[in-house]
């Protein structure tokens, strides 16, 4: 039997905001939009690991109206009419299933589609490319939808994780294995219980399924905002189509597609079957000053100094300053980040409780420093 045919199209979600990378992280210039490690900005970086594997009129990028303008400037040039914005942020399971309906309307029917995150560092690109194409592969049978795991290096609170059973699947070569179910944030006993089992993955985020497998599941978990977005795919192309974005968009449930799918799915004999990918890549989901400090540093007391500065007598400090100089004296293990107009300081194991001043940011109404 003749091999069906399907495109191959890849969605990045770039939306976010980055608040745990604050201040250099803002809304118009968030974390995926800046240049954090590597060459290029995060977003930037994304996109060149997809090319081999992805044409660029073949790349969608979904953002919200503060960032379409630097978002358009990074994509390359045949990825700019592939932007798609929307008008409120409704999480990721309308921001897919919206993409999912451009990619049937682009492609005139079935499609496999990549979902990716703008902002992880991947340091592997060699074996992430491997590991994703074997995804698109496994996920060309309809019944499937495939998640990529990262094998866990310690016990972490601050991921989803995946749980996987024993029994792998040999799918050209790779080892795939059946979806027990998806976990949230563990308390610190349990992540550990789940690092010693060798069953668990942390859930980074990166999805693969046919058009049509995804939509089914979206009309099945979600009928409303599937009808929805149904009403949005009808106008694409024609005149009234922000129009009709702008009146259904904002009525969309706000919900995560691991909560609104994949977790049903993987109790549902009648639906398709979630499976998970190892992927051992050089994953980051950078998600704090403290994981970039663990990225850069050599050793686990070495100052990173970006920007100019001197120490003495410190240790294991994180150090960004790139308009003035920085003396560090007697300090251990500190986050110091100047952005010109606001200043973070904070012990190095806080660096998650950043996301917080933005919230206290915003309750005090300081736009100009969000």
């Amino acid at each position: 039997m003749a091999r069906e045919k399907l495109s191959i199209h890849a969605v990045i979600l770039a939306g976010g905001r980055g608040t745990r990378f604050w201040p250099r992280s803002r809304t118009t210039t968030p974390k995926h939009l800046l240049s954090i490690i590597g060459k290029g900005t995060m977003l930037e970086q994304t996109v060149a690991r997809l090319r081999p594997l992805v044409a660029p009129d073949h790349i969608w990028t979904v953002t919200n109206v503060e960032q379409q303008g630097e978002v358009r400037k990074q994509v390359p040039k045949n990825s700019r009419r592939r932007v798609l914005v929307e008008p409120v942020g409704r999480n990721t399971a309308a921001a897919i299933g919206l993409a999912a309906f451009h990619i049937r309307h682009a492609a005139k029917g079935d499609a496999l589609m990549a979902v990716l995150p703008a902002d992880h560092y991947i340091a592997q690109t060699r074996e992430y490319l491997r590991t994703v194409a074997a995804a698109l592969n496994v996920a060309r049978e309809a019944s499937r939808m495939v998640v990529l795991g990262i094998p866990p290096t310690r016990a972490e609170t601050g991921f989803g994780y995946i749980e996987r059973l024993e029994a792998a699947i040999g799918v050209r070569g790779t080892s795939v294995y059946p979806v027990r179910r998806f976990t949230e944030k563990p308390p610190l006993e349990t992540a550990k219980q789940y690092l010693a089992s060798g069953n668990y993955q942390w859930n980074a985020g990166m999805f693969f399924w046919r058009v049509s497998t995804l939509l089914g599941a979206l009309e099945k978990y979600l009928p409303q905002t599937y009808s929805s977005l149904e009403s949005i795919a009808a106008t694409i192309g024609k005149r009234k189509y922000p129009a009709q974005l702008r009146k259904v968009y904002s009525k969309l449930e706000n919900i995560s597609v691991d909560y609104a799918i994949l977790e049903k799915a993987t109790q549902d004999a009648a639906m398709p079957r979630v499976l998970v990918i190892p992927a051992e890549v050089g994953w980051s989901d950078i998600g704090s000053w403290e994981a970039l400090y663990e990225l850069l540093a050599k050793t686990a007391d070495e100052n990173v100094l970006l920007g100019p500065a001197h120490t003495m007598d410190s240790s294991g400090n994180f150090i960004s300053s790139p308009g003035k100089f920085v003396a560090a004296i007697g300090v251990r293990d500190l986050v110091v980040v100047d952005s010109g107009d606001a200043l973070l300081i904070c012990p190095r194991h806080r660096a998650q409780d950043v996301g917080k001043i933005v919230k206290w940011l915003e309750a005090q109404k300081l736009k100009r420093l969000l």
